[in-house]
């Protein structure tokens, strides 16, 4: 079996909106908490920091461990081409953050193309995925 451990970050605004990132390697382009997996030897609250960095041009600081999610992905659902044909088990790690700084920006060449802040009532209606309402439960936002 396979593992992923990735970090991803719950950010809010005064508006009560949430930062969101579209996610493009998937079997769907789906919207999707910021964050990403750890490089190897990363510390979890660096990598979110870096992965936020990288997917909306903000600078964070994590205020909360929200919790930890882990789910696995039979070999049959793994969705990049050429990828192993083992389960994948992804370890979730999620925080709440707070913008320190940056202004938002795309991603150039990655596994998103953007991102934005929605409402609640407009992240109902995206094409998302389940990890978005995972971590907005986490953060009693839903």
């Amino acid at each position: 079996m396979d593992l992923r451990v990735a970090a991803y970050g719950v950010i809010t605004d005064d508006a009560g909106r949430v930062l969101l990132a579209r996610w493009v390697e998937g079997r769907r382009v789906a919207w999707t908490m910021p964050g990403g997996g750890l490089e190897d030897g990363e510390d979890p609250e660096l990598a979110v920091r870096r992965e936020l960095r990288e997917e909306t041009g903000f600078q964070i600081e994590t205020t909360e461990l929200l919790g930890i999610h882990s789910r696995v992905i039979p070999a049959s659902r793994r969705v990049r081409p050429g990828e192993s044909r083992m389960p994948l088990h992804t370890i979730r790690i999620v925080y709440r953050a707070r913008i320190t700084g940056g202004e938002l920006r795309y991603e150039q060449n990655g596994s998103t193309d953007m991102a934005a802040w929605f409402t609640l009532d407009e992240v109902a209606e995206l094409q998302r995925v389940k990890l978005v309402d995972i971590a907005l439960r986490m953060a009693g936002v839903l």
